[in-house]
C-alpha cells in the first residue's frame, strides 16, 4: 500500500509538471525572458483553406468593428519603408504586428507573416511590424536590422522604442495581431501564436470587402 501511494504521487507530479511546461510554452510573452530560438521549418505550416469563390454568408467570419485603429505614432526609426500612417493607408487592409526579435513566440510567427506579405501585398495588404523592445539590446536599430535580415523580413517595421504606439493600442503582449480594414477600423485581434489559417481567412475576407473609403 505504501509503495502504491508513492507511485501514484509520483505520477501525479509528473503529469502536473508536463501540463505546466505546455502552458508556459504556448502562452504569449508579456514581460519575461525567453529561451534560445528554435528551428522554424515548413513542417510547422499548413496551407490555409481559401474562401470559396461561391462563398455563402455561412462561410464568412463574424468580424464586427472594434473601433478605429489608433494612429502609428512616436516611431523612433522605420526599417524597410519610409514613415507610414494609417490615414494614408485608407483603402488598404493593414495588419499591425506587435513583436520584438528577442521573443521566441514572436519568432515562430514570422514565417507566416512573411508569407502573407508575399501573397497579398499586391492585393492591398500592408503589414507593419511594430517592434516594441523589452530589453536594452532590442532598442538598437542595428540589432533590429540584423534580425530582419536573419528572418528575411521584407515588410515595413517601425521601432516603437518609446512605447507610444504600444500604449495607444493598450497592448500588453508579444506577439499581437490587429487586423485593420480599409476604413481604418479594427476588425479582429489575435494574441499569441497559432490560428494561422483563421488569420489568413480574415485577411482574405477583409481584402474582398468593398474598397470604398469613408471620408
Amino acid at each position: 500500500m505504501f509503495l502504491k501511494r508513492i507511485f501514484l504521487t509520483a505520477g501525479l507530479l509528473i503529469g502536473m509538471t508536463g501540463l505546466a511546461l505546455f502552458v508556459f510554452e504556448a502562452w504569449p510573452r508579456s514581460n519575461a525572458g525567453d529561451s534560445p530560438e528554435p528551428a522554424v521549418t515548413a513542417a510547422h505550416k499548413q496551407p490555409p483553406t481559401p474562401i470559396p469563390a461561391t462563398a455563402t454568408p455561412q462561410d464568412y467570419l463574424d468580424l464586427p468593428s472594434l473601433g478605429p485603429a489608433p494612429e502609428i505614432d512616436g516611431v523612433t526609426h522605420w526599417v524597410n519603408s519610409s514613415p507610414l500612417t494609417l490615414k494614408e493607408l485608407r483603402g488598404q487592409v493593414v495588419l499591425i504586428d506587435f513583436w520584438t526579435f528577442g521573443c521566441i513566440n514572436c519568432v515562430r510567427t514570422l514565417p507566416y507573416v512573411s508569407e502573407w506579405h508575399q501573397k497579398y501585398a499586391d492585393e492591398g495588404l500592408v503589414i507593419i511590424g511594430i517592434h516594441r523592445p523589452e530589453f536594452t539590446y532590442e532598442h538598437s536599430t542595428a540589432n533590429v536590422e540584423d534580425a530582419l535580415d536573419r528572418f528575411e523580413i521584407g515588410y515595413p517595421v517601425a521601432q516603437d522604442n518609446d512605447f507610444t504606439t504600444w500604449r495607444a493600442y493598450k497592448n500588453r503582449y508579444w506577439p499581437a495581431f490587429y487586423f485593420v480594414d480599409k476604413q481604418g477600423e479594427i476588425r479582429y485581434i489575435h494574441i499569441g501564436e497559432g490560428s494561422y489559417e483563421k488569420s489568413e481567412r480574415i485577411i482574405q475576407q477583409l481584402l474582398a470587402e468593398t474598397s470604398a473609403v469613408r471620408q
